[in-house]
């Protein structure tokens, strides 16, 4: 599909959380078959933003409309706790995206079976079908979600931080999950802290408590439209290339990383 047709339209939408608003005013449009970053300092709107997409929040005013059809939208949370008490294994896990599409309290049948085994070889967990969640590891339990999100029936994909605090090998199946699922027409929205991610995408929403900057990264990513969502503290420039100083930009021993967290300008 063409990266101008829009999976999601605003216009004038203000969002709120908690009675409190994330996002003020503003207008814009994601394209469908793109990947879209979502880009900004904590508490800018991310989250509530996708929430709304997703339809669990519902806008103040304006209007946003979503071009998926009705259940076809699956959101994949940022997880990063998991209850030890909690008997689950990954194919369960896996497995419970296809309520969304079936009700739950239908049962399953050999083809949501195959829908579910397909998810989980994408994301190359077959192997810990049978592991209990809270005995993987970071990044294994990222890539169980995501395939939870793959194996609901979906046109839209939202990913909250997907790629936080995991290792390569899980950051690397879900790069690849990402770019296929563009490339099959879908639209896939992350939010995201690092510059080098939003840059590669094919579309970034920056925000900063509203929508700042909408559109392809070269356009979004300038200098001017960072300062003014991160503030000039946290920005450095060296070499062409502007750096963010925050605690959510610095790299961690063992974590994935695609490049520094930085943005030519």
């Amino acid at each position: 599909m063409p990266l101008n047709e829009p999976a999601v339209a605003a216009r004038d939408v203000v969002l709120a959380y908690n009675s409190v608003v994330a996002v003020e005013r503003s207008s814009f449009t994601i394209p469908k078959g793109s990947i879209t970053a979502v880009i900004g300092p904590n508490g800018s709107g991310k989250s509530t933003l996708l929430s709304a997409i997703a339809g669990l929040v519902r806008p103040l005013n304006g209007a946003l409309d979503v071009a998926a059809g009705e259940g076809r939208i699956a959101y994949v949370l940022q997880t990063t706790k998991v209850n030890e008490a909690l008997p689950i294994s990954v194919q369960e896990v896996v497995t419970m995206g296809r309520y969304a599409h079936a009700g739950w309290y239908r049962r399953l049948g050999p083809d949501d079976r195959v829908v579910v085994g397909r998810a989980m070889d994408r994301m190359s967990i077959t192997q810990l079908a049978a592991r209990q969640l809270h005995r993987l590891s970071g990044g294994q339990r990222q890539r169980a979600y995501v395939a939870q999100g793959l194996a609901q029936d979906h046109d839209i994909l939202l990913l909250d931080e997907p790629m936080s605090g995991i290792d390569i090998t899980a950051a690397r199946a879900i790069d690849e999950v990402i770019h296929e699922e563009a490339a099959s027409g879908n639209a896939v929205i992350m939010t995201t802290h690092d510059l080098s991610e939003a840059r590669v995408a094919d579309h970034v929403l920056l925000l900063a408590g509203r929508v700042v900057a909408s559109g392809p990264p070269a356009e979004v990513l300038t200098a001017e439209n960072l300062t003014f969502a991160y503030g000039p503290a946290m920005l450095h420039v060296q070499q062409g290339r502007v750096f963010i100083d925050d605690d959510a930009h610095r790299p961690v021993a063992s974590r994935h990383s695609h490049r520094p967290p930085s943005a030519e300008v």
